[in-house]
């Protein structure tokens, strides 16, 4: 058995996906308070906000040239503890400027242990000669849940942002301090350029991850705005659907790697992309609510396992270095993220978000009508 093959490398790789989602999600119930402390608008909290993602994507292409040069594992060290120490700091930050700089450096951290956690997963999984992928995935959306629930918790009980932060500092920095020696002590380090244009398959590997992600950022901002402008459900139950969807993208990850060890990639390509296509469906003609709230729970289940197979098929590419192929698909990812919403908005303005939907429906297709391009390439 290898040192990437081994249990206890595997639990490290779990944690570190622990982590990322953990760190993220603890900050979301703090957002309030800043705007709070800050007096600003909901204009200018946005250009705050958007200094994570700035920092995370600037990270995230550092991260691919450095892994490979490096390895995985100090980067993911660094993104960690960087995510547990910087959280507190997002509590005490007095004036804009401040909260930008640390928003900057907190999505840096983010950026950083995302694109290092899935190489050093990719290479775990290849060296366990099986599928893991879904369920390292799966311990990120875990994370996300439990950040959420135990910071709201804390803060529930009035132990203020400041201590609520810290004892979720302390969580993660016991969950880093588990990991951090179980972590690949061979680097996943290699020979060669440090920056490579993406091309070949790496290009369509990321614009299919930039389509699911964007899809799922949507579904995030957008669902419960769509099932109420249908008049399907109150205001105050408008976050049900997500609340489905997103338990549902959960176990269909942690039962993905057994679904796509027994039909394979290209299969679960298919069938994920046309059951969410379904569930487009679904939601967009749903004459009540109970049917809408399956069309989440499709579009879920069939999301669920693209990213983890598109991320294997990176470690298959021979196009370019793996880290490298990584960072790209996962920089492309997040900037769906980032920027479809967005997008989503403007053509929701145009001609109605029920059409906006249908053109994500639409875009899903481009899965389904990739997957024996991108299976056959790799």
């Amino acid at each position: 058995m290898t040192s990437a093959d081994r249990p206890a490398t595997r639990l490290a790789t779990r944690l570190s996906f622990l982590v990322a989602g953990f760190g993220l999600a603890c900050w979301a119930p703090l957002v309030p308070f800043a705007k709070e402390r800050l007096a600003v608008g909901d204009a200018v909290l946005g250009l705050l906000l958007l200094s994570l993602g700035i920092g995370s994507v600037v990270a995230m292409l550092a991260t691919g040239i450095l892994s490979a040069r490096y390895g995985t594992k100090p980067i993911i060290i660094a993104g960690g503890v960087g995510l547990a120490l910087i959280l507190p700091l997002l509590v005490v930050a007095g004036t804009s400027v401040a909260l930008a700089l640390t928003l900057l450096a907190f999505g840096a951290a983010l950026g950083s242990i995302d694109v290092a956690m899935n190489i050093h997963a990719v290479e775990v999984e290849r060296a366990a000669g099986q599928p893991l992928m879904s369920g390292f995935h799966a311990l990120f959306s875990i994370g996300g849940f439990a950040g959420a629930a135990v910071m709201t918790a804390l803060l529930s009980l009035h132990l203020g942002p400041l201590g609520s932060a810290l004892i979720c500092s302390v969580l993660m920095l016991i969950a880093m301090a588990l990991a951090a020696p179980r972590l690949l002590r061979r680097a996943q380090a290699q020979e060669g350029p440090l920056f490579v244009l993406p091309h070949g398959i790496v290009l369509l590997l990321a614009l299919l991850a930039a389509v699911t992600f964007l899809i799922e950022g949507a579904m995030l901002d957008w669902g419960a705005l769509l099932v109420i402008g249908a008049g399907l459900v109150s205001e105050a139950r408008g976050g049900i659907g997500y609340i489905v969807f997103s338990i549902a993208m959960t176990t269909g990850r942690l039962g993905g790697d057994a679904v796509v060890a027994r039909i394979g990639d290209r299969a679960t390509l298919i069938g994920g992309s046309l059951l969410a296509i379904g569930g487009f469906a679904v939601l967009l003609l749903a004459p009540s609510a109970a049917i809408a709230i399956a069309g989440f729970l499709l579009i879920g289940l069939g999301a669920s396992n693209l990213v983890p197979v598109l991320f294997r098929g990176a470690a298959k590419q021979t196009a370019m270095p793996t880290g490298l192929a990584v960072a790209s698909i996962t920089t492309a990812g997040y900037a769906g993220v980032l920027v479809g919403p967005a997008g989503v908005g403007f053509v929701a303005h145009a001609v109605g978000l029920p059409a906006a939907f249908w053109m994500l429906a639409a875009l899903m297709c481009v899965v389904t009508l990739s997957a024996r391009a991108v299976t056959r390439k790799i």
